[in-house]
């Protein structure tokens, strides 16, 4: 059954007698037809004045919808005013307002010569620091102390603890196993020579003879004693265990035999030193120990070394990130959009002179527009995201819109004791729309078709309903009447239980049938001409009660039901 509005009827002003006449005999007419109506309908008031009033119906069915309302503006799907921190001469601007621009489209050019000058300054300044820290890595190996031959620790010139400079020497490393010896030959001689020729020696002293190679021959010419002109060859000598640098040798090659003596050498005798300064950390070997080259000797702690480079460290890095701003300061010389959208206004154009800071334009998505209702605290808990909701619009008298929730904030707003909590939501199909109008919006929260239902005047306090009694064989005094006796004869209180409302009618889940006569209290207002009473429910009725001096009428109007 359809609702409609109450429609309170008012009197006319008084006019001519003639009229005034004709006015009160059609006055009488239309009583003798409503109280006509009445009786023969069942419908009943209460006689006395100063009591209260009712409306008697049967108990019916109808649709009960309970819908949330609310108004909003209508804002964009999303929106972006483009600004920048750089300055500078537009060299293009290839858009105008109403354009519609998609995301990352070029929108400015502006000059950047002195930009690039200074990333430039920064990728040079950056590579110098690379350089320094490199440096920097390659001193903590000077930390650890290596052989650079293989051969005998033969001493250690520092212990665990000492303090040491840089340069100064730490271990002698000795290979004994070859001897080296250079002896002199007649110039003429040696051009006959060559490396990897076979030699025999013979040891002063104890005339042992041993065998050599050629390993290296010198190509400069010497004057020794006696104006004899001669070079150097060196010969290698397997080191049977007895030889030292004491003792002393000839040696004959090809027959040809050397002008003089000469004391032997070991092949590999190194004194290993310092490059950093420090504190020795710990010693890896002792005095004896035969070492391979590049082992670890000896190991330094420096902790100039350690906060050097960490300086390095930290200054490397505030260059890149220099250098990665500036990339970024370029990038933005070469304005583009954020987003997809429409431009809605524009600042600048080519030839202006950028300012830092302020507005180049301001673009709208348009895709979908949305709105947000605040929902008080009571009923957020019927809004789920999803629900279809109906938008309507002043500016737009006669369409519908469909929209849909899509977010339910949970940061609400309290403000005189009640909290309210922000819903958004998404129209899609947006013809006519624009943002910045004002909408309605109605969520339908529950929705019931042809149920039991009663006005909302007629559920009294304590879910109580006047129900027009059964009829009975005697009528009991009235001092007989039980606690559920109404205030009218003939009608009793009767419990139900109730479910969902509207501004119009409550559901009724129990303790009424359909067809039960029920009394509806109705409310007392003032027109000028007299008390009239609007029935709860009525404008679904469509019946008026109202009063004039002592007597009571009721409009049963087209359609209505009886």
């Amino acid at each position: 059954m359809e609702q409609e509005k109450n429609i309170p009827i008012k009197k006319k002003p008084k006019k001519k007698k003639t009229k005034r006449i004709i006015a009160i005999g059609a006055g009488l007419i239309v009583l003798v037809v409503v109280i006509n109506l009445f009786m023969n309908r069942g419908a009943k008031t209460s006689g006395a004045m100063g009591k209260t009033d009712y409306l008697f119906q049967p108990v019916s069915k109808n649709d009960i919808k309970v819908n949330l309302t609310g108004s909003g503006t209508l804002k964009p799907a999303d929106s972006y005013v483009l600004t920048t921190l750089i300055s500078g001469e537009i060299l293009s601007s290839s858009f105008e307002e109403g354009d519609i621009v998609e995301k990352d489209a070029v929108l400015y050019e502006v000059d950047s010569s002195d930009a690039k000058t200074s990333l430039e300054k920064a990728e040079l300044k950056l590579s110098q620091a690379r350089k320094d820290h490199s440096r920097l890595l390659e001193s903590v190996d000077d930390l650890n102390i290596r052989a650079d031959k293989s051969g005998t620790v033969v001493s250690l010139m520092a212990e665990k603890g000492d303090k040491i400079q840089a340069g100064q020497t730490l271990a002698s490393i000795r290979d004994s196993s070859t001897m080296r010896i250079a002896l002199a030959f007649s110039s003429d001689d040696v051009d006959n020579f060559y490396v990897g020729q076979k030699a025999d020696l013979t040891i002063e002293g104890s005339y042992e003879t041993i065998q050599g190679t050629v390993s290296e021959i010198k190509n400069v010419e010497e004057v020794i004693d006696g104006y004899k002109i001669v070079k150097r060859v060196i010969i290698d000598v397997k080191n049977p265990g007895a030889l030292s640098s004491s003792d002393k040798a000839t040696a004959v090659i090809a027959n040809v035999a050397c002008v003089e003596s000469s004391n032997f050498t070991y092949k590999t005798e190194t004194e290993i030193k310092a490059n950093v300064s420090g504190e020795i950390k710990s010693i890896e070997v002792k005095e004896g120990d035969f070492v391979s080259e590049n082992q670890l000797l000896i190991v330094i702690d420096s902790s100039s070394i350690k906060d050097n480079i960490e300086n390095s460290e930290i200054n490397l890095r505030d260059v890149e990130l220099s250098l990665e701003n500036q990339y970024e300061n370029l990038d933005q010389y070469t304005v583009r959009s954020p987003i997809s959208g429409t431009i809605i206004d524009k600042s600048y154009k080519a030839g202006d002179k950028l300012e830092s800071g302020k507005s180049l334009c301001t673009i709208f998505d348009l895709s979908y527009l949305t709105m947000t209702l605040n929902i008080d605290e009571l009923d957020i808990s019927q809004i789920a995201v999803g629900q279809k909701v109906k938008i309507t619009a002043e500016a737009l008298p006669n369409k519908i819109y469909e929209g849909k929730v899509t977010k339910i904030s949970i940061n609400g707003t309290t403000a005189n004791g009640v909290t309210v909590y922000p819903v958004t939501i998404q129209i899609d199909k947006t013809e006519g729309l624009l943002p910045g109008m004002n909408v309605d919006a109605t969520i339908e929260v529950v929705s019931k078709k042809d149920v039991l239902s009663v006005p909302i005047a007629a559920v009294a306090r304590g879910n109580r309903v006047l129900v027009k009694k059964q009829a009975s064989a005697e009528d009991k005094p009235e001092k007989d009447k039980k606690p559920n006796a109404g205030p009218i004869d003939g009608y009793e209180y009767v419990q139900v239980e109730v479910g969902i409302s509207n501004d119009d009618f409550i559901e009724i889940i129990s303790g009424l049938n359909e067809g039960d006569e029920i009394a509806v209290p109705v409310q007392r207002s003032s027109n000028g001409m007299g008390d009239f009473f609007m029935g709860p429910g009525s404008s679904s009725q469509g019946t008026t009660v109202y009063t004039d001096g002592n007597v009571t009428y009721t409009e049963i109007r087209e359609g209505d039901r009886p």
